[in-house]
């Protein structure tokens, strides 16, 4: 744990950072068993938005996990940009990349199972190392490129994947295949990646956080990156809310328009998946910004920044820690007396306590930073 974060941040990064997390950490489950028990066919609907697609397209689920690698993205002009202007050694920042990328994918593995010692049943991929390997390569492009060159890695990293997805020959299969198990990606996977795989439970023999798809998901990193050196630069501007806007639209149909020769898929990470879901993120940011850092409308995001300000926190403690066992207690009674309406109550229990553990830390200026 350290002690309480710089002083200069941009709340609605924090903000959104805890209404990303919030859906992964027990507000997903919560939401979904409410719009469960009311039913009709706009709750199931909504409900569906709560859940990966099984192949192509796009749900609000998909976005969760480009959202959070956007808004670490957008952080860094904020600290590494910073830390590079003011003359900080730029040996003293590379150890603090390396260092960091490590410790996410050493969580990563401890989360995976690590320390059962099943080593034939471990799996080398993930969340955590996923974060760990994106913020590695967009580290050491923020440290070597002006915003200029970094929006051309960007540009190239998604036209690169696209390129060997689309004209690489896989064995067996041929070129161009996006077929849950017969792609690029996928081979790739099988060739390299020891251990397990989890492909979310489709007839894909790769993993759904494998090799090749790491550097679009660096991409997904970079364009927060961009995101973050316009709120820089902007100082609280109305205007940078509007170019905030206008990015977002035009990724958006910019993604659909390549989700036509290049579908949108989550489990791929596609190129096209990357740019529809940088629109839905700087759409997102640009209202975030606007509402808490412009119109100082702050009381009610305070639940998300305290998720926010903890995020790796509460994702490695809900594993850990089973916070079921810490809302039966609570509201076991309240639940049973509450008949059809019980599995809600729990759902929010438990929501509840993890929201009060995050709440307990944030009180006290304890904040996880790897």
């Amino acid at each position: 744990m350290a002690q309480q974060p710089p002083h200069r941040r941009i709340v609605s990064i924090d903000a959104l950072r805890g209404f990303d997390m919030f859906w992964i950490v027990g507000g997903g489950a919560f939401i979904s068993a409410l719009l469960t028990r009311i039913g009709g066919p706009v709750c199931h609907a909504l409900n569906a938005q709560l859940e990966h697609c099984p192949w192509t397209g796009f749900t609000f689920e998909d976005l969760i996990f480009p959202l959070f690698l956007f808004l670490a993205g957008a952080s860094m002009p904020f600290s590494l940009s910073r830390r590079l202007e003011r003359g900080d050694s730029r040996r003293d920042l590379y150890l603090h990349i390396f260092r960091r990328a490590l410790i996410l994918y050493l969580l990563g593995m401890v989360y995976n199972g690590l320390l059962d010692l099943h080593f034939d049943q471990l799996r080398f991929t993930g969340v955590l190392h996923r974060i760990a390997f994106t913020y590695l390569i967009g580290g050491i492009i923020v440290m070597n490129a002006s915003v200029r060159g970094q929006a051309l890695w960007t540009g190239g990293l998604l036209l690169g994947y696209w390129a060997v997805m689309a004209l690489a020959p896989v064995p067996g299969v041929g070129i161009g295949s996006f077929a849950p198990d017969a792609n690029l990606a996928d081979f790739v996977d099988r060739f390299l990646l020891p251990g397990v795989h989890r492909s979310y439970g489709l007839n894909r023999n790769g993993d759904a956080l494998g090799v090749l798809s790491t550097f679009p998901a660096a991409a997904s990193l970079l364009i927060g990156v961009l995101a973050g050196h316009r709120l820089r630069a902007g100082n609280g501007s109305v205007r940078v809310v509007r170019d905030l806007a206008f990015a977002g639209a035009g990724s958006l149909v910019l993604g659909l328009a390549w989700g036509l020769v290049f579908p949108i898929n989550t489990l791929l990470w596609t190129s096209s998946y990357v740019v529809f879901a940088g629109g839905w993120s700087l759409l997102l940011l640009a209202l975030f910004h606007w509402l808490i850092d412009i119109r100082g409308y702050r009381a009610w995001a305070f639940p998300f920044v305290v998720i926010g300000m903890n995020a790796i926190t509460i994702y490695l403690t809900a594993r850990l820690i089973d916070f079921r066992i810490i809302a039966r207690p609570l509201a076991g009674g309240l639940a049973r007396l509450s008949g059809d309406w019980g599995v809600i109550v729990l759902a929010f229990a438990v929501l509840a306590a993890q929201w009060l553990f995050l709440w307990f830390l944030y009180r006290r200026k304890l904040f996880l930073k790897v």
